[in-house]
Parts: C-alpha cells; structure tokens; sequence
C-alpha cells in the first residue's frame, strides 16, 4: 500500500515525509482495517513531524482524522460490518481498568496509546484499528467533511466544556483553524456570543461568516470581557493576553497538545478574582460520540481543503504558515 513515512523528524519545509510502499497490515484479535477514503491534517501532525512531541517509535505513519471503510476483521471483531464507514480519532486505545479509565477519563490513562503516534494512522491507504475507539460516522457528511470532526471537532467540543462557558455568555477563541471553526459552531447552536482573536486577515473573514461578533488580534481590546476563552494556537505568549481580557471568575482553556512557554503572569493582574487557567488532554470515547451526534443536530458544516496524499508535506507546510481557511484534509481514496 502506498504511504506517506516519516522516517525521521524534520522542518517540514525539508519535506520529511516519504511517499513509499509499505506492506498491507494485519488486523489481529479485536481489530478492524480500514481502507482510509480521508485524514485530516493537524497540527499535532505538525508536532510529530517536526519533533515537538516525544515519539515512541519511528519509522512511522501519521494521520489522526480518519475516515474509512472496514475491509477486513481480526478475531472477534464484530461490532462493524465489512463496508461500514467509520471514523479513528486520536485516542487509538486506553487500558479500560485503570483509575481514569473506569471513572470515563480515558484521555488521562497512563498507558493510553494514540493514532499516528504509538501506532500508525492514516496517511496511508489502510490501517489497524482497535474495534472499540472507532466511530460511525453520520450520513449527512462526506467523507472529506467528516474528517475534521474526529480531532478538531471532539477536542473543540471538550475544550468548550471545560471553558465552562454557559449559553448567551461571551466566547474567546484564540487562533482560528480546524479547531475553532469547528467550535464555533457548537457555541453559536448553545446561544453563545463568539469573539475570535487571529492574526489572519482570511480567518477573521471565516470567523465573521460563521457567526462571531467580533474579530480582531490577540492585542486588540474587544468590547466587551469574557466570560471564557480558549487557546487553540500552541503559543503560550497568548496567556496573558487572553487572560486580560478575561472576565472575573472565568475560564481559560488551552486546547493544544503542546505549547511554547508560557510568559511570567502577574497574580494580582491576571490571576486574581478566581480566574482559573486549564489544559484541555486529549478527549474520552464519550466526547467523540457526542460531538459526532451534535455535528448531525446542528449540522456542522466544516470548510476543508483538500489535498492529494502524495502532497502531504505540502499541505502540513500550508498548515505552517496559516494558509488553510479552516480545515486541511488529505484524500487517499474516493469513497
């Protein structure tokens, strides 16, 4: 089957993934491969590529937004039918018995594994997947405009509960790719005022268009404080300022996986009055599947732009500097 490989980290602009034929794999017991149809890119795929995030294992395939078609079942893999259309986030396994995972926090179980990192994901014409952490995916997407719900999607959706923000209050949103465009989606259908804070002239456009009441750069003064916010861009010069403008009592969430140093704060400037600063890890199985029957409620409508497989290291280069109004999303078959 034809991939894209990374065999070692790199700037992507030395385009370090390989297109490349590697061996069909074997799903085993309690696994499905997927013929992938699309992958979502991310910059989480970014990270890996580039060598932010501690790799486990190398060579290997990234890719964490997939979608596909189940081909083949490893023994007792019965819970979808051969020719079912699913979807494989970023959490590719939990243990199920530790202390997180029996109280449904799997994003926090030490041993859990993830698509694209510990295991290989879909950049790629097929893949194994454990058959409990994938997901249906709803009939009224395409399987371009599925991909990007299965990160950008779930953890927007889990970012915006832990913002703690409460229907008609007032929304930051920092940075505006996959993640956000997604988001606000969901907070405009909870009632929520939406104030998006970018650099980009085009994703101001896009944030104006899907519902914000205000755009402007992360220095800019909005009219009005927040009640929460969120940090999707993996910039921690942007604490201080979205805390700024954060209301007394409220939340901010930090979306990204990883995230540059975060600048000194003052406590009695930014911190006082019981704001309350938190990570947002990854996202549990019941996240998926609530942001997944949310995205058919309300409906979603992702903006994507999609790339040939072969073009990955073009479209993560794009995804680098901002040139994806939305979500960036790789086609391996034409389902």
């Amino acid at each position: 089957m034809k991939a894209m490989l990374l065999r070692a980290t790199a700037p992507v602009q030395d385009r370090p993934l390989e297109w490349t034929d590697l061996p069909v794999p074997q799903p085993g017991p309690g696994e499905i491969r997927l013929q992938v149809h699309a992958c979502g890119i991310c910059h989480t795929d970014l990270h890996t590529v580039e060598g932010d995030l501690k790799l486990p294992q190398l060579p290997l395939v990234p890719g964490h937004q997939v979608v596909g078609v189940v081909e083949a079942r490893g023994p007792g893999a019965i819970r979808y039918e051969p020719g079912q259309r699913v979807g494989v986030p970023w959490l590719y396994w939990s243990c199920g018995e530790c202390e997180f995972c029996r109280r449904g926090l799997e994003n926090l179980c030490h041993q859990a594994r993830f698509t694209g990192l510990h295991a290989d994901g879909g950049y790629a014409e097929a893949m194994v997947v454990p058959q409990d952490f994938v997901y249906p995916i709803p009939a009224g997407f395409s399987d371009v405009e599925a991909a990007p719900l299965l990160c950008a999607g779930i953890i927007g959706y889990r970012a915006l509960r832990l913002s703690e923000v409460q229907p008609g209050q007032r929304l930051g949103l920092y940075g505006f790719g996959a993640s956000a465009h997604v988001t606000i989606q969901v907070a405009r259908h909870w009632g929520c005022q939406v104030y998006v804070f970018t650099r980009s002239a085009g994703h101001r456009q896009l944030a104006r268009e899907l519902g914000a009441v205000w755009a402007g750069s992360a220095e800019d003064d909005p009219p009005a404080f927040m009640h929460s916010s969120i940090i999707f861009a993996p910039a921690g010069r942007l604490v201080p300022e979205a805390l700024r403008v954060l209301d007394r009592g409220g939340t901010l969430a930090l979306a990204g996986v990883t995230m540059t140093s975060i600048p000194e704060l003052s406590y009695d400037d930014l911190l006082y009055w019981e704001r309350t600063v938190r990570s947002v890890a990854n996202f549990t199985p019941q996240d998926a599947r609530d942001l997944l029957q949310a995205a058919a409620e309300i409906p979603i409508r992702t903006t994507v732009q999609a790339f040939p497989l072969d073009q990955a290291n073009e479209a993560l280069l794009a995804l680098k500097s901002s040139k994806i109004d939305g979500a960036g999303v790789l086609i391996v078959h034409d389902g």
